[in-house]
């Protein structure tokens, strides 16, 4: 916190001179993830310059992961028995997905501007489609499911102002997020339009024995496969010779 509270003072005293709309900077570029790892916050700070009314402004703070492919099945009752009758592939949709804004999304800019930079859970638009149907329902369907399991939310108020120009947002960073690259984007907006935009990259990655595993896993399914295997039978082997009744 004394580091971050430096940071914000520096912010503080450059950005008028710097001249620019938006200065931003995240608390850590890198998460380690460890077996013992259960999830944290990072803080996303920065600066605006002092150029009207307070209230004329608004800053919306987006983590998105790497991009993945969300497949959504559809099951139906045919001859009596729920099968899969179709399914939908949305690719390039994001793994993770949290935005915080100083006020509702509604109140921050009309629709087609968040259309337009792709702000909201309801303007993330998949690269591409392998479907033989409409594929919206589906899509839908995918968001509810993401939100469900905590990959995609949206938090109201989430941005604060600590004074006249710094602000802050805690975003979350669950365990079970995918690893690789996320980028974290700032956008401050006036009066409904945006006004500039920043994005900082954001690196998960496993470490230790847990990135070991993970790496032989992908390498070499079949060795890992067969090693686990391996390592049951030894351990249950070995258990049977503890637990051991004498006769």
């Amino acid at each position: 916190m004394r580091k971050l509270a430096a940071v914000l003072a520096f912010l503080a005293v450059c950005s008028p001179a710097a001249a620019q709309d938006l200065v931003s900077g995240v608390s850590q570029d890198q998460i380690q993830i460890t077996s013992n790892y259960t999830g944290s916050d990072i803080v996303v700070f920065g600066a605006i310059e002092q150029k009207g009314a307070d209230q004329d402004r608004d800053v919306v703070v987006v983590l998105r992961g790497p991009e993945t492919q969300i497949v959504v099945r559809r099951r139906d009752r045919v001859a009596g028995v729920w099968i899969n009758h179709d399914a939908a592939r949305l690719n390039g949709m994001p793994s993770y997905y949290y935005l915080a804004s100083t006020r509702p999304l509604a109140a921050v800019a009309p629709a087609p501007v968040l259309a337009g930079e792709g702000i909201g859970l309801q303007n993330l638009a998949p690269r591409d489609v392998t479907s033989h149907h409409d594929f919206r329902p589906f899509w839908q369907a995918a968001l509810r499911k993401m939100r469900a399991e905590g990959f995609y939310n949206e938090t109201a108020g989430g941005v604060e102002f600590l004074s006249g120009s710094l602000f802050r947002a805690h975003v979350p960073v669950p365990a079970s997020v995918a690893r690789g690259q996320y980028n974290v984007e700032v956008y401050l907006f006036r009066k409904g339009e945006v006004q500039s935009a920043q994005s900082t990259p954001l690196f998960i990655d496993q470490t230790g024995l847990e990135r070991r595993l993970f790496n032989f896993a992908h390498t070499s399914p079949l060795g890992y496969g067969l090693a686990a295997v391996l390592m049951a039978v030894l351990m249950g082997w070995l258990s049977s010779l503890m637990f051991r009744r004498p006769l």
